[in-house]
């Protein structure tokens, strides 16, 4: 598998789950149990994140107080907050699929 594809699904999880709003009754509650199973990477992916966030955010600390750059420790600092939000949305995803009913 190319490197490209392996770092896409090492840090990102849309491609584990498979589409609730097409096909059949039968075909959307399968779709809906087989994301129900792949949740259980969801705290992997957000550890993923947290750390990634964490050590970019060190990172620009260290290159704003150490280096004394802070132009240049903003390009640490912004994809740290942005991985914020991707943590937001991968618990959000897990909680969801942990706890809301099956559609009907």
């Amino acid at each position: 598998m190319p490197l490209r594809t392996l770092l896409y699904r090492y840090f990102f999880f849309g491609w584990l789950f498979r589409d609730v709003q097409h096909g059949s009754r039968l075909e959307r509650a399968a779709a809906w149990r087989h994301n129900r199973v792949q949740a259980q990477w969801l705290p992997t992916y957000l550890r993923r994140w947290l750390l990634g966030g964490a050590l970019l955010y060190a990172l620009g600390g260290f290159v704003e107080l150490v280096i004394g750059a802070p132009v240049l420790s903003a390009c640490f600092y912004v994809p740290s907050a942005l991985s914020m939000s991707v943590d937001a949305v991968i618990a959000a995803a897990w909680a969801g699929l942990k706890v809301l009913p099956t559609p009907s």
